[in-house]
């Protein structure tokens, strides 16, 4: 969908993007602020972040709780939510073109004059615990965190997330509020039909209550190598893995394209090098690779399933395909074929206006960078071989990460998997 984008900076400290689409049906809004685990007072109360999340759409200044605010709210069939993560707290909603004005007004009211209660308070606790305890059964997502203890990010795992919500009080979550949720820590995407309407939102942005504040920094970690870390599951019938490297700075917009593009390669599809091969072999139905950029570092992660009896020859098929692309073997037409999927993809990507809306996004509330959408089809045709082979071999160079599984198996099989790894590393 064609679109155009502006950035404003209100008066009062907020910044946002406000995404034209013309001819659009619907609004779609999202709200950033630096509000997530990582900016609770205290980690003896770190799930205070979070329980404030569950609370956003309940008691506030017109309405007496969440249901009476729920009813409110979609009875034209909006939609909202919220999710917290260690960074952030984001509060999204979509909604008819024709009731957009009332749609931003609930958001004012859910973000700006929350009447957090003791009885809401104590519901929202036990749907927390309820949440993460069901996540205990999830494989992946118990293994995750881990990972990021394991490598020095200051974090907690689920089961240590568990045990801070009794002491989590009301008070708790106003400081919370008031600390985090101010004008200049906020930051906006609203994608629609904008003409006759941009300096209407301003205006009612601009007169948002909220304390000018200031806009949190992002914390800075001290990485360093893990090591190798089973989480042993009865239960667990085959092994789910994750392998992380750190690189400790921030990749490149080109670097970045370079590296989706050889994870593509590796692990992209049923032909890709490594999860191609190992489909092939009837070795792992599952596994995937994908690189991130944060503020400070950059992290290259491998991760999937693999039954405990074919986990060696999978892991070798990993061992030896990075030692290809290590020693530059990756052919011009891999690369072509790999640029030709993003391109598609990234035509795909636009369809509806919360996609162009979520294209902008993660990139904006993260740094404040207004990515271009007309010149991603360019860089995407600029990624260079040299590029892809340099960015990764820093990687090993840098020679930080940690192996990390879940399984029924025993710890000395995952070292075992491990020490395969390793010979990436041992290249004197």
């Amino acid at each position: 969908m064609k679109h155009t984008v502006e950035e404003v900076r209100l008066k009062n400290g907020a910044r946002g993007l406000l995404i034209d689409v013309p001819g659009a049906t619907v609004m779609s809004f999202q709200f950033q602020f630096r509000a997530g685990n990582r900016y609770v007072k205290n980690k003896n109360i770190y799930e205070t972040a979070h329980v404030m999340e569950h609370m956003a759409f309940g008691a506030n200044s017109k309405f007496k709780d969440e249901h009476q605010f729920e009813a409110e709210f979609t009875k034209n069939g909006a939609y909202h939510n919220a999710y917290t993560s260690d960074l952030s707290m984001v509060y999204l909603a979509d909604c008819a073109d024709f009731e957009w004005e009332r749609i931003l007004e609930l958001q004012r009211l859910s973000i700006c004059e929350p009447r957090f209660n003791g009885t809401e308070l104590e519901a929202e606790k036990g749907n927390v615990r309820s949440e993460l305890t069901g996540f205990l059964n999830n494989h992946n997502r118990v293994l995750w965190p881990k990972v990021q203890q394991l490598l020095g990010e200051d974090v907690l795992t689920f089961n240590q997330r568990l045990r801070t919500i009794p002491r989590v009080k009301l008070h708790h979550i106003k400081e919370h509020h008031a600390r985090t949720h101010t004008a200049a820590n906020m930051r906006f995407v609203i994608a629609g039909k904008m003409h006759g309407r941009k300096s209407d939102i301003k205006r009612r942005l601009d007169e948002w209550d909220l304390p000018r504040g200031e806009r949190f920094e992002a914390p800075h970690d001290d990485f360093h190598s893990g090591r190798p870390t089973l989480i042993r599951r009865k239960e667990a019938s085959n092994l789910t893995f994750a392998w992380s490297m750190i690189l400790p700075r921030e990749l490149s917009d080109e670097e970045s394209d370079a590296m989706d593009c050889l994870d593509h390669i590796l692990t992209g599809t049923m032909t890709s090098r490594i999860y191609g091969a190992a489909r092939k072999k009837g070795l792992a139905y599952g596994m995937f690779s994908d690189t991130s950029v944060g503020f400070h570092d950059s992290s290259w992660d491998f991760g999937g399933q693999v039954n405990l009896d074919t986990s060696d020859a999978l892991f070798d098929i990993i061992v030896r395909e990075l030692k290809a692309v290590m020693d530059g073997k990756i052919s011009e037409a891999e690369i072509d074929a790999a640029k030709s999927y993003a391109l598609g993809r990234h035509q795909m990507g636009a369809q509806t206006v919360s996609q162009i809306s979520n294209f902008y996004t993660n990139r904006y509330f993260s740094d404040d960078v207004v990515k271009d959408y007309e010149k991603v089809p360019d860089s995407i045709k600029n990624t260079s071989r040299e590029c892809m082979i340099e960015t990764a071999r820093e990687f090993i160079k840098h020679n930080i990460n940690v192996l990390a599984g879940v399984s029924s198996g025993e710890r000395k099989e995952l070292v075992q998997l491990n020490n395969k790894l390793e010979a990436l590393f041992n290249t004197d």
